[in-house]
């Protein structure tokens, strides 16, 4: 089985996503800001490793990866500004992308938004002046880095707006690049998960953009279904 690696770990996801890594027989390392959080982390059956990788350069990120076989992004500022949400949400998960190419790491499962992406630079709809513009836009940047420079076996995931209610294992891609998040159904973090456990296995989802919400479809098909 392989060795996987969560960067923000002890968010509710990566918590969530952990202990199915570990029921399917994998090594799980979950990387945190601190200490504190380490009991949490074991308790989810992953190996706490404490490190801000937002204050790493590359080099060192490739040291914090080594031994691992996949990498699982699923770090952010969590509404700490618009500068720290430059600073990780794009510019380190960058670094780390690129740690990760460094350290011989092939596979890399981002966690972003529904329908990130890109036109002529930007997030279409979305005005500088929006209060989400940052988040929005440094996300996108580093989906399109990790999706057209990496040259990793990527897969981008893109939940809905995200719900705590308990996981269905039943979701719905959405093909279409017009859609935006509050027009379709939410999504459970539990769910959200289990599609994190499934595609890291899953060769059709290398290449992939997953834009899901809660549906109809197994996760293990669902999965399958990227573009």
């Amino acid at each position: 089985m392989s060795t996987i690696t969560i960067i923000g770990g002890h968010g509710k996801v990566a918590m969530l996503s952990a202990p199915l890594f570990s029921a399917a027989g994998h090594t799980v390392r979950s990387v945190i800001r601190k200490q504190e959080q380490s009991a949490d982390i074991e308790e989810a059956q992953a190996t706490p490793i404490v490190a801000d990788v937002a204050q790493l350069d590359t080099d060192a990120i490739a040291e914090v990866l080594a031994s691992s076989d996949a990498v699982v992004w699923s770090e952010g500022a969590g509404g700490s500004g618009a500068d720290q949400t430059w600073a990780i949400d794009r510019d380190t998960a960058i670094r780390t992308i690129d740690a990760s190419k460094k350290a011989g790491i092939r596979r890399f499962v981002m966690v972003s938004y529904f329908n990130s992406r890109l036109v002529d630079g930007e997030v279409p709809g979305v005005a500088e002046g929006d209060g989400m513009y940052a988040y929005y836009n440094a996300k996108s940047q580093a989906d399109e880095y990790l999706r057209t420079e990496s040259g990793l076996d990527w897969t981008v995931l893109g939940p809905s707006v995200l719900t705590l209610d308990p996981a269905t294992q039943l979701i719905t891609v959405d093909s279409s690049d017009e859609t935006r998040d509050l027009e379709v159904p939410s999504t459970s973090r539990d769910n959200v998960a289990h599609v994190v456990a499934a595609v890291v296995d899953e060769p059709a989802a290398i290449g992939a953009t997953l834009n899901f919400h809660d549906g109809q479809t197994p996760i293990a098909e669902a999965v399958t279904q990227g573009g």
